[in-house]
């Protein structure tokens, strides 16, 4: 596949949503009461996110978003965030048969631990017909979250999936693929995401969707991450795909692996106390600061280090994105603040 030298941007599809964050003083059991401390609303899903996370970081570069929202107060808050930001919505499709997603999120304080209630509303809408791949001048299309896009989510008789085939169609018309999936607690990830990795050049996921999706455990009895397991989980993955490099990110760091087999590994950043303010989004924060990278031609090792850095800028706010600066003003975390160990010996 030729990328083509005019090409230039990133575009994202699939899940907009608003995100009402709840911070909450405990997760309680059953029955029980937990208190609402704070809330706020704040875009969320894989192509609000990263195109908010990439706008924050001032791109230099086109940034254009596609999906499906509601025509409804929700959809107004998301066309106000980004048409502020300069992303361009144009292609975004108001439908009135479905309200705008939305998600609950619930935040502990203090551990930061968060649950999650999601309504799919104009989400499930979304599909192939929503990317007009003709229109498209961007480099990098990033799609997200597979597992939680009803009509991309679809068997294909030719390509596994729907979304599947929109991928194998963007890379045909000579635009790199991304794909993120969602966290989830369930047994999909083998039927849904290996069909869609024949067509990804960068896959970007947490060591909870590696696991799922190879059927491998990654972490002991304690919540401990087994490196040499997660090496090998995402050598797993290479047997659905040809993937040009595959990035695991989780609390510990990041753990990168090329398709010709070349691995590195940096640990996340050391975050004084009282600094991380939510954890929403951090993934998503992650994969913007990968793709700005990779946009920009930077090494691996560099787009691996803006990715950490992105995700603990994230953590400075309860939101996903509104912790996240100018590009400067991301690095300098990493200057201020240093990396733990990396997760994985390389």
């Amino acid at each position: 596949m030729n990328a083509g030298t005019t090409r230039r941007g990133i575009a994202s599809g699939g899940n907009w949503i608003v995100d009402k964050v709840k911070t909450v003083d405990r997760l309680p059991g059953s029955g029980m009461l937990g208190n609402i401390l704070c809330e706020q609303r704040s875009p969320g899903g894989a192509p609000a996110n990263v195109l908010n996370g990439l706008a924050r970081l001032k791109a230099p570069f086109p940034l254009i978003g596609t999906g499906v929202i509601g025509n409804d107060d929700a959809s107004r808050h998301l066309i106000a965030t980004f048409t502020g930001l300069g992303v361009d919505i144009s292609l975004l499709r108001h439908t009135d048969q479905a309200p705008t997603s939305y998600t609950d999120v619930m935040q502990e304080t203090g551990s930061g631990i968060r649950c999650f209630y999601h309504h799919r509303g104009a989400n499930a809408l979304f599909s192939p017909d929503d990317v007009p791949i003709d229109r498209l001048t961007c480099r990098i299309f990033h799609l997200g979250y597979i597992l939680l896009l009803d009509r991309m989510d679809r068997t294909d008789a030719e390509y596994g999936t729907v979304a599947a085939r929109l991928l194998h169609d963007l890379q045909a018309a000579g635009i790199r693929t991304s794909v993120d999936v969602v966290s989830e607690e369930s047994s999909r990830f083998q039927t849904f995401v290996p069909p869609v990795l024949k067509y990804v050049d960068y896959l970007i996921l947490n060591e909870v969707e590696t696991a799922r999706t190879t059927n491998m455990t990654v972490r002991d009895g304690a919540g401990r991450l087994d490196g040499p397991a997660l090496a090998a989980a995402v050598d797993a993955l290479y047997a659905f795909g040809r993937m040009e490099w595959v990035a695991v990110h989780m609390p510990e760091g990041v753990y990168v692996r090329t398709g010709t087999g070349r691995r590195i590994a940096r640990g996340s950043l050391t975050l004084p106390k009282g600094f991380i303010a939510g954890s929403v989004g951090a993934g998503d924060a992650f994969c913007a600061g990968m793709l700005y990278g990779v946009h920009e031609d930077w090494t691996l090792e560099d787009c691996a280090h803006l990715g950490t850095c992105c995700a603990a800028a994230s953590l400075s706010a309860p939101g996903a994105s509104e912790g996240i600066g100018p590009l400067a003003d991301v690095l300098a975390l990493g200057k201020r603040y240093p990396e733990r160990t990396p997760p994985i010996h390389v």
